[in-house]
């Protein structure tokens, strides 16, 4: 296909990203903007999300954002998957305007369907471009965008065979982590919560919007334990029940430190000796980053994603597969007692880390797109 490259800046490198509207996306997204910015000093960016978005609270106000239509098309007729595919066409319409106005050097996506439109945009005025994929198996726009890509950068090495036919395009990054989240001080962070040393402290967490499972799921767990005084817990609930688990913690003999969302997730991760929450890959990533044995109870949906990532860890013998449909019963809670009650298997899940391929995600991932200016 011959086409002409549109023009671009000779003074300025210009980065075009666009990413979904998960925490799971617009997390690593921004670690990687922040760490581009910090490297590149010369840099414009234009950041793509999709209109309706309920993340513009954590973009920073310096960030220039752009939002197109975007409306997921399931496999199925109807009218709202005809309404969902104009949303598409419109949402194509935008991108190209957005790509033309902008005139980005490198395009980098981070999956979800409103990348797809950009990339391929991308693709046919030959910009140059990358994708990167946090989950083990990689989702559907970024398995489309593979084979137009330049670039594919990875966050799991067990990735590599789930792109057949680009190897040759694929780079180990691993997933891009916030900066500021550096191990502290056990005790430093156990007082930023006002909890006590020497009790066995678990972080409950179900993702950015929380699990509804797993808060209740835990809840009915420590409500079977018998041994609570020697537990103290952390638990991010997300918005929805939030009022709901705080009343019903009241009638429990342990001591809880209950938030709707934590911003300052260092301090958690550094308090804590056990963490129970999903298999999102950004969740993992930080898990891994800070050497966390763990209870994870992978969401059953989205293709198996969560379970495939969960996998991972349990393979190494650093974290314990729940499944979700399983925490109505006992095994949580036998899972919980029976970690909080052996220092010895604790420390060699936290020992089985040292198996895992370690990198320095942020960096890696912005060698890799400067490469491509």
């Amino acid at each position: 296909m011959e086409t002409t490259k549109i023009g671009f800046s000779e003074n300025i490198m210009k980065v075009l990203v666009v990413t979904g509207a998960s925490g799971g996306h617009i997390f690593p997204t921004l670690s990687f903007l922040d760490a581009l910015k910090d490297r590149a000093k010369v840099v414009e960016t234009l950041l793509i999300l999709p209109k309706g978005s309920l993340i513009k609270q954590i973009i920073p106000g310096d960030y220039k954002v752009r939002y197109i239509s975007i409306s997921n098309i399931r496999v199925r007729l109807g009218f709202k998957n005809f309404a969902a595919i104009l949303k598409f066409f419109k949402g194509s319409l935008e991108s190209l305007i957005a790509l033309l106005e902008f005139q980005p050097d490198v395009v980098v996506g981070f999956g979800s369907l409103v990348s797809v439109p950009i990339v391929l945009c991308a693709w046919f005025f030959r910009i140059r471009t990358l994708i990167h994929e946090q989950n083990v198996i990689p989702g559907r726009a970024n398995r489309l965008l593979a084979k137009f890509s330049d670039r594919i950068a990875i966050s799991f090495e067990e990735t590599k065979g789930h792109f057949k036919g680009s190897s040759g395009k694929i780079v180990f990054t691993g997933n891009p982590t916030r900066k500021e989240l550096k191990r502290l001080d056990k005790n430093k962070a156990l007082d930023f919560f006002g909890l006590g040393y020497g009790k066995f402290t678990i972080l409950v967490m179900g993702g950015s919007a929380g699990s509804h499972q797993i808060n209740i799921g835990f809840l009915n767990a420590i409500s079977m334990i018998s041994d609570k005084p020697k537990l103290q817990i952390i638990h991010l609930t997300g918005p929805r029940d939030y009022d709901l688990l705080k009343e019903s913690y009241k009638d429990l003999s342990v001591n809880i430190r209950l938030f709707s969302f934590l911003g300052q997730m260092q301090y958690a991760y550094s308090a804590c000796d056990l963490v129970v929450c999903r298999a999102g890959a950004t969740t993992l990533t930080e898990i891994m980053l800070f050497g966390l044995p763990a209870i994870i109870i992978p969401y059953p949906f989205a293709y198996g994603h969560q379970v495939s990532n969960a996998k991972v860890l349990e393979s190494k013998g650093c974290a314990i597969i729940i499944r979700d449909n399983e925490l109505e019963g006992n095994t949580l809670r036998q899972a919980i007692q029976d970690l909080s009650n052996s220092p010895d298997k604790m420390k060699n899940m936290r020992s089985h880390y040292d198996s895992i391929v370690r990198a320095n995600p942020n960096d890696l991932l912005v060698d890799e797109v400067l490469s491509l200016n």
